[in-house]
């Protein structure tokens, strides 16, 4: 036998009886824990892994500067999406994400689903569309002026109508294939009365730096079968929508009133803020991806009963909430309509058309062109498609909520 001949059985020989003393300890090793139920040492949790990746090795000083240039290059979406995915790289780049990217009222930009209950901007106000879906009557807000041909629209928050016997609830979601209250994309809901004249706006998380009044009287958002929910199983009623009756069918507009429990009528003054809130639950915080609608999905909703609403929630050191009224229009001999100035953002007209101010007293000291600033308004430019431009100090969540009241029936207010 030649010497490469002896070599290889050798090789093999010492293979195979490695692979059998492998074999025998891995046998020794669960005999023994099946025996004694003893657990291994602790594995290196997954965090640690990642934080051991060569992404998160870099430079803070480096990413400081990679990530400013993205922030600042990249304005409008889609390609706003490249700040969101440098969050997702991995911990440290998101730490630093959250740094450099800035809250609506100071940039007049939306970026993170922590964007949505952040008031908007104090000046120019974040212009944005619905378009309504009657054969599955959803609701979808897009970030931008119009519809694009290409699709490319930032999907904001997704509604779903849902009818019940006494009232009407519009589920309010962080996507548009999944209303499920037990879902970590729940973001509230819209509850109107049996008229359909008042309608209560709920959040799923307590307004910033609330005072909670009554846990016990707290609307339960999950099935009794679930074991240790993430998600705060409360709905927090934050505001009120209400229209006037007309009885009498009277010509004109419809006639509404917001009270917003979660924002103090200091907020409007002269030095005021509005309570802004840092970071959403880490179940939904996570979710730094773009919010686009999945197709093919029927949409889920659950099918618990409807729950008294929580009282509602008050800031402290203000006790009385902002309240707003809808902007008075003038009659127009001409056109023989009434009309006001939505500076060419609406361009149908609807008995959903609306805008809103501030409603406040001689002794709140708000400036005159505070009160005649537009905070909301919302009006119909096509077939299911509508406007709805918002500011300071509203967030996206409370506009969209007092929008979709106008979407519901009202006999009584017409």
């Amino acid at each position: 036998m030649s010497l490469k001949g002896i070599m290889r059985e050798l090789k093999e020989l010492k293979d195979g009886i490695g692979n059998m003393s492998k074999r025998g300890d891995q046998s020794k090793l669960w005999r023994s824990r099946t025996r004694s139920h003893v657990a291994p040492d602790e594995a290196p949790l997954e965090s640690q892994l990642s934080e051991q990746s060569p992404w998160a090795n870099l430079p803070p000083e480096l990413l400081l500067d990679i990530i400013q240039r993205v922030e600042e290059s990249e304005t409008a979406w889609p390609a706003r999406a490249v700040v969101v995915f440098c969050a997702a790289v991995c911990r440290s780049w998101r730490e630093i994400t959250k740094e450099i990217v800035k809250t609506p009222e100071q940039c007049g930009r939306l970026t993170f689903p922590i964007s949505l209950k952040q008031p908007g901007p104090r000046e120019s106000p974040i212009q944005c569309y619905i378009r309504r879906d009657r054969t599955s009557s959803t609701y979808l807000l897009f970030y931008g002026l119009v519809p694009s041909e290409g699709e490319s629209d930032k999907l904001l928050l997704a509604a779903r109508k849902v009818r019940r016997a006494t009232c009407t609830d519009f589920v309010i979601s962080l996507v548009a294939d999944d209303f499920s209250r037990a879902s970590n994309t729940y973001v509230g809901k819209l509850r109107s009365n049996f008229l359909g004249t008042k309608f209560t706006v709920c959040d799923s998380q307590p307004p910033c730096g609330s005072m909670i009044q009554s846990a016990a009287r707290l609307s339960r958002r999950f099935h009794s079968k679930q074991v240790s929910p993430r998600l705060p199983a409360c709905n927090y009623s934050i505001g009120t929508v209400t229209y006037e009756l007309n009885l009498l069918r009277t010509r004109g507009p419809r006639r509404m009133h917001c009270i917003l429990h979660s924002i103090p009528v200091s907020a409007i003054q002269e030095g005021g803020t509005a309570p802004t809130p840092s970071a959403l639950p880490q179940s939904l915080d996570e979710q730094l991806s773009p919010l686009h609608s999945s197709k093919g999905k029927e949409p889920i909703v659950d099918t618990i009963s409807p729950s008294i609403l929580a009282t509602p929630v008050f800031s402290p050191g203000s006790r009385e909430p902002l309240a707003l009224k809808n902007k008075a229009p003038r009659w127009h001999e001409q056109l023989q309509c009434w009309c006001l100035n939505f500076k060419g953002r609406v361009t149908v007209a609807s008995v959903k058309n609306f805008q809103l101010v501030a409603a406040v007293e001689p002794s709140h000291n708000v400036s005159p062109e505070e009160q005649e600033k537009v905070i909301l308004q919302f009006g119909k430019i096509g077939k299911d498609i509508f406007t709805m431009d918002y500011r300071y100090p509203l967030s996206a969540f409370q506009a969209f909520a007092i929008s979709l009241s106008c979407f519901d029936t009202k006999p009584a207010c017409e």
